[in-house]
């Protein structure tokens, strides 16, 4: 399962934060995400890593609806993002939102941060523990928020495409 919490960020303070935890710096990922029509807690898109020249086809299915922390994910890299697209769309999925984002990874034991500085939004924080202890797996995470100086009030509960659909009037 995976965990996460995202929460509303100053880029260049946080990022100092997670380097002074002593977060290893796993790299940068230029990524655009497309998203198809599907009714929620389910999602389904086709992710580019520009820089890595990498593709994903990814389905999440939302475990906790209306907070959007926990996800039962399926993960597939696929040879071609176009060809990938087109056999979506002839299936009859429809595309909804795209999302762009230069991302810095790091990582701290079996704690994953993707700082996001995202098209449109600003910059996010997602903090992350693959874990099938879900309740374990938010105690570290609200753990190392702290560390950080995050609290509830900076967490944003909706996903990227519905912060878009909203900034759009859709």
């Amino acid at each position: 399962m995976e965990v996460e919490v995202k929460f509303r960020v100053a880029f260049e303070d946080i990022k100092r934060a997670i380097e002074s935890l002593g977060a290893l710096f796993v790299g940068e990922e230029v990524q655009e995400d497309l998203y198809f029509s599907l009714p929620l807690p389910e999602l389904l898109r086709i992710r580019k890593i520009a820089n890595l020249n990498r593709s994903f086809l990814t389905y999440k299915l939302i475990t906790d609806p209306g907070k959007n922390e926990e996800f039962d994910e399926i993960e597939v890299e696929v040879s071609d993002f176009e060809k990938t697209r087109e056999i979506l769309k002839r299936l009859g999925f429809k595309e909804d939102v795209w999302v762009k984002k230069r991302r810095l990874v790091y990582k701290l034991d079996d704690v994953t941060f993707e700082l996001s500085e995202v098209e449109g939004l600003g910059a996010f924080l997602d903090i992350e523990v693959l874990s099938d202890d879900v309740e374990a797996a938010k105690r570290k995470i609200w753990e190392v928020a702290g560390k950080l100086g995050l609290t509830e009030k900076d967490v944003e509960p909706r996903l990227y495409q519905e912060l878009l659909k909203e900034k759009k009037g859709r």
